[in-house]
């Protein structure tokens, strides 16, 4: 019932995705975003998160080289997601399309796009909970739109090493680990659940929560600070990403975090570039609301299909007993 219109967003949203990219690189090194600066902009040093603390790390590198190097990284990522671990994109479309079969457990974009849009109806949730007691999420000012495009961009990378491997994939080899050799170390950190073998899950998820949430708190601490409204919008997203990490590994982890930063942030520059408005009031622009309304019914239907999962291997455990 649901197979037919989840494909065909799964397929929009896929396509849009790949526009994203080159969207970023004219954002980056066409246009005027910076005003007084563009790529060729000096950075002395950069900022690392490594367990919700941020180190500043000196070394100077050119903007443009940066943000290539971040942009070739998610760019190999993507096509590695669209091509498995089990399937490719193409083949749970059609799947989707043909029989109806979900199978997107089997192919790492199709599982990105499913929880990146579970992350977007949940986000608007709490947002909206929130502004009815009267507590908003104000974004940190932006000392310059070019330099905030590429500290959203690199995010996914720095943030995702930083909290999922080092706070969730170290301890877990630590605690579920039977070997000794750095091959098995680096796997259990790619992906833990499959290198791990680790049965009840149930023991993971509070390291997982514990993680988000904290993951909730640095927005807040560290760095240039949201307000304190983003706690509970960030723990939300931190919680699902760690799941998703701990479950799928670290690619799907990584593009669903770029797909919340990057792919959102790459039209709304683009809109706030050609409209001449600063990047918060682009948001609020036709064009991307239209995107989030996709989302959200994308999201709508993933998180109903995950319901339909979960109650139909609960009743299956019941019938084996």
């Amino acid at each position: 019932m649901l197979g037919i219109p989840y494909a065909a967003l799964l397929s929009v949203i896929f396509g849009m995705m790949i526009i994203s990219f080159p969207i970023g690189a004219f954002i980056v090194f066409n246009s005027e975003i910076g005003n007084e600066i563009n790529f060729d902009f000096p950075i002395k040093d950069h900022d690392f998160f490594i367990g919700g603390i941020s180190y500043v790390i000196p070394f100077e590198f050119e903007l443009g080289d940066a943000f290539i190097v971040v942009w070739c990284t998610f760019l190999v990522l993507f096509s590695i997601a669209i091509l498995g671990p089990k399937k490719d994109f193409l083949s749970v479309v059609t799947s989707l399309l043909s029989f109806g079969k979900n199978l997107t457990d089997s192919n790492y974009l199709a599982t990105i796009i499913k929880w990146f849009t579970v992350i977007i109806v949940i986000s608007g949730i709490i947002n909206f909970v929130q502004e009815s007691i009267d507590v908003t999420i104000q974004p940190p000012e932006p000392k310059n739109r070019l330099i905030q495009f590429y500290g959203v961009s690199a995010a996914a990378i720095v943030e995702e090493l930083g909290f999922r491997v080092l706070l969730i994939g170290v301890p877990l080899f630590f605690m579920y680990s039977r070997k000794a050799s750095g091959r098995f170390f680096l796997k259990s950190l790619w992906n833990p659940s499959e290198t791990l073998n680790i049965e009840k899950y149930a023991k993971v998820l509070p390291l997982i929560v514990a993680v988000g949430i904290f993951f909730g708190v640095a927005h807040v601490i560290s760095g240039d600070p949201w307000s304190v409204g983003k706690i509970t919008q960030a723990a939300a997203s931190g919680i699902i990403i760690g799941w998703v990490y701990f479950r799928y590994g670290l690619l799907p982890a990584i593009l669903i975090h770029w797909a919340t930063n990057y792919f959102i942030f790459s039209y709304a520059f683009l809109v706030s570039y050609t409209n001449d408005v600063s990047v918060q009031s682009a948001f609020s622009h036709s064009f991307i609301a239209t995107l989030e309304i996709l989302f959200v019914i994308t999201g709508v239907i993933s998180i109903a299909i995950l319901a339909i999962n979960y109650l139909g291997s609960r009743k299956e455990e019941k019938l084996k007993v």
